[in-house]
C-alpha cells in the first residue's frame, strides 16, 4: 500500500468525523475524533509540505463503519516501524480504540477478531513507550495491562494513555491534554539526582530519592531498614539479608538497588530479565511499568533517566503535577489525585475486597518463603514444590474469591489443581495446619494489611480461607472451580468437598460456602459475610 500524505489523512479524518456526527453513533463518538485523531494529524499537516490528497472511495459509496474501519487500517499501517510519526501513533490509538468500542456492540469476539488484524498490520514490534511533548503516551505493542486488582484491561496494537490526569476516559486518554494546556517539563524544584550507598553487616543499599514514588512499600514493609522522613532513610543491618533484597526487588519506582561486597546485583535486582513487559495501572497513583519496556522521547531517542535508575522497573506520572515527569515523583499524594469511585450499589467480590491478585501473591509469597519453611509440620509437605507455587496458589485463590480465571486459563482449572494433590495422602491435620498458619494475625505475620468494615469479620475471613483448601485432599468429579459469591450473592450449588470428613451420622455431608462460614462464625450472619475483607488502604 503506498504511503498516505498527512493532508489526505487529515482530509478523511474529517470527512469521517461530518458523517459520524449524523450517524447513529455520534452519541458514542462524540468529539473522539476531533480531540484523538483529527487534532494530531492537523498538527502534522501544519508542518508538511505535502498537499497532494489521492483520491479515495467517494464517501457516499460505503458505510461510516467502512469508512471507519478503512481509515484506520490506512493509519495503522503506517505505524509498521518504530520511527512512524507521532501524530500517526496518536491518530492510529484514537482509531483502532473507536473502532474497538464500536465493535463491542456486536460481540467480544468481533472486537477479538478486529484486533487481531490490527496486530497484523504492524507485526513484530517490540513494546515501547512513547513520551509526547506535552501530550499522552503512546503504547505501541504493549499486550499486558491491567488494574491495581490484577485485573486485564483490554489493549489494541496501538495506544494512548493519559497522561495530565484530566481524562474522562482513564486510563485511555482523550484529549484532555490539549483542552487543558498541559505541560510536560520537568520541574527545578524536584529532588535532586543523588545516588547514596548505605553500608551494612551483610549488604549494601544503593537509593536515589530523585527516582522515588513514594509507594510505602519499603517503609511500611520493612519498617526497620528503612524509615519514613527520618536520617539515615536506610539502615541496613537492621534486619535480614533475605528480606532487605525482596523490599528493593518490590521497588516500584527503581530507585534502589543493593550490592554484596561492594558490587552491584543489578542483574538480580531486575529479575535478570525475566518477567513479561506489562504496565499496571496503580490505584489513585502511576502507571508502573515492568519488564523492561523501552520509554523513549517524541523523536524516538531514550528518555534520560536518573543515575542508578532501573530500565526493568520504573513509574510514569498519571496525575500530571511530577516534578520529575515523565517519571512519577509522588505528587498524586499531594494533589490529592484519584480515580473514579466505584459505584457504591455494586457489591465488591472478596478478591477486590481483599486487594487483589498482588495482595494475594505476596501473601502466599510470604507465606510459603518464610512461614512453611519454619514450620515443623509443613516444611516436609512443601520441601518441594515448584519455584511458581506462591504465584499459582495465589491466582487459586484469586479465581475462587471471585477475580480473574487466570489459574483456570494458565494451569488447566479444577482438573488440574486436583491432580496436582493427588496420592499425597494429605490429612484433615495438614489440612488444618495449613489454614491455620495462613489465617494467623496479619500484623504478625507481615502479611498485607486487610482492613475490616465489621468487628467480627476476622474469624469470617478465616472461614473464607479455610473453604477452598477443603476441596484438595480426594478428586471429586471434574467441574469448575467453584467461587466464593460477593457479600449479598447467591451461594453456588453445594458440591462433594474433595475427602470431606464424615461427620457424626457417619456420612459424607455437601460442604458450601455457608456451610463452611458458619462454623467459624456462629454468631455472624450471611448479612455480616459480606464484610469478610475491608478495602485496602495501602499506600497508593
Amino acid at each position: 500500500m503506498p504511503q498516505r500524505l498527512p493532508a489526505d489523512l487529515l482530509a478523511e479524518a474529517q470527512e469521517l468525523d461530518r458523517r459520524m456526527a449524523e450517524s447513529e453513533w455520534a452519541a458514542l463518538v462524540g468529539g473522539w475524533l476531533q480531540d484523538c485523531v483529527i487534532r494530531p494529524l492537523a498538527a502534522m499537516d501544519a508542518a508538511s509540505d505535502a498537499r497532494a490528497p489521492s483520491p479515495g472511495v467517494p464517501a457516499a459509496e460505503v458505510t461510516v463503519q467502512e469508512r471507519l474501519w478503512e481509515l484506520t487500517t490506512s493509519v495503522t499501517t503506517l505505524c509498521a516501524g518504530l520511527g512512524a510519526p507521532t501524530g500517526v501513533l496518536q491518530a492510529a490509538a484514537g482509531l483502532q480504540e473507536l473502532v474497538c468500542r464500536l465493535a463491542e456492540a456486536e460481540g467480544p469476539d468481533v472486537v477479538i477478531d478486529w484486533t487481531a488484524e490490527l496486530n497484523r498490520l504492524q507485526p513484530g514490534l517490540a513494546p515501547q513507550i512513547r513520551v509526547t511533548p506535552d501530550g499522552p503516551y503512546l503504547l505501541t505493542g504493549v499486550t499486558t495491562l491491567y488494574t491495581h486488582l490484577g485485573e486485564p484491561v483490554p489493549t489494541r496494537p496501538q495506544m494512548s494513555l493519559c497522561r495530565c490526569g484530566e481524562s474522562a476516559s482513564k486510563p485511555s486518554c482523550d484529549g484532555a491534554c490539549a483542552r487543558t494546556g498541559f505541560v510536560g517539563d520537568k520541574d527545578p524544584r524536584r529532588v535532586s539526582d543523588q545516588r547514596d550507598a548505605y553500608i551494612g553487616q551483610q549488604v549494601t543499599v544503593l537509593d536515589n530519592r530523585g527516582i522515588c514514588q513514594h509507594s510505602g512499600h519499603c517503609t511500611d514493609r520493612l519498617a526497620t531498614v528503612f524509615h519514613l522522613g527520618e536520617e539515615p532513610f536506610v539502615t541496613p543491618s537492621g534486619g535480614r539479608m533475605d528480606e532487605i533484597i525482596r523490599a528493593v526487588r518490590d521497588c516500584p519506582s527503581g530507585a534502589l538497588s543493593y550490592a554484596v561486597d561492594m558490587v552491584e546485583a543489578r542483574q538480580q535486582v531486575d529479575y535478570a530479565g525475566q518477567r513479561e513487559p506489562a504496565i499496571e495501572v496503580s490505584k489513585d497513583g502511576p502507571y508502573r511499568i515492568s519488564g523492561g519496556i523501552g520509554v523513549v522521547e517524541g523523536d524516538g531517542e531514550d528518555v534520560p533517566r536518573n543515575d542508578g535508575a532501573s530500565v526493568e522497573h520504573y513509574a510514569l506520572c498519571r496525575c500530571g503535577h511530577s516534578q520529575n515527569k515523565p517519571f512519577c515523583s509522588g505528587m498524586h499524594w499531594y494533589v490529592g489525585f484519584t480515580d473514579p469511585a466505584p459505584d457504591p450499589e455494586r457489591t465488591p467480590t472478596i478478591f477486590e475486597w481483599a486487594g487483589g491478585l498482588p495482595a494475594l501473591t505476596r501473601m502466599t509469597r510470604l507465606f510459603y518463603e518464610k512461614f512453611v519453611p519454619a514450620d515443623p509440620m509443613l516444611a516436609p509437605i512443601f520441601a518441594n514444590m515448584s519455584a511458581d507455587h506462591p504465584q499459582r496458589v495465589a491466582k487459586w485463590l484469586g479465581e475462587v474469591f471471585g477475580g480473574p480465571p487466570y489459574y483456570s486459563q494458565e494451569y488447566g482449572g479444577y482438573p488440574r489443581m486436583i491432580s496436582e494433590h493427588a496420592g499425597k495422602c494429605l490429612t484433615d491435620e495438614w489440612r488444618a495446619r495449613w489454614v491455620s498458619l495462613l489465617c494467623s494475625p496479619p500484623k504478625r505475620q507481615g502479611y498485607p494489611t486487610i482492613r475490616s468494615s465489621a468487628p467480627r469479620s476476622a474469624p469470617t475471613s478465616n472461614g473464607v480461607r479455610d473453604w477452598p483448601s477443603r476441596t484438595l485432599r480426594s478428586p471429586p468429579v471434574p467441574q469448575p472451580i467453584c467461587r466464593c459469591p460477593a457479600g449479598g450473592g447467591t451461594p453456588p450449588q453445594d458440591r462433594p468437598a474433595a475427602g470431606c470428613p464424615p461427620w457424626r451420622s457417619g456420612r459424607t455431608r455437601k460442604l458450601s460456602w455457608w456451610s463452611c462460614l458458619q462454623p467459624t462464625n456462629r454468631s455472624a450472619s450471611r448479612s455480616t459475610s459480606r464484610h469478610s475483607f475491608g478495602p485496602g488502604t495501602a499506600r497508593r
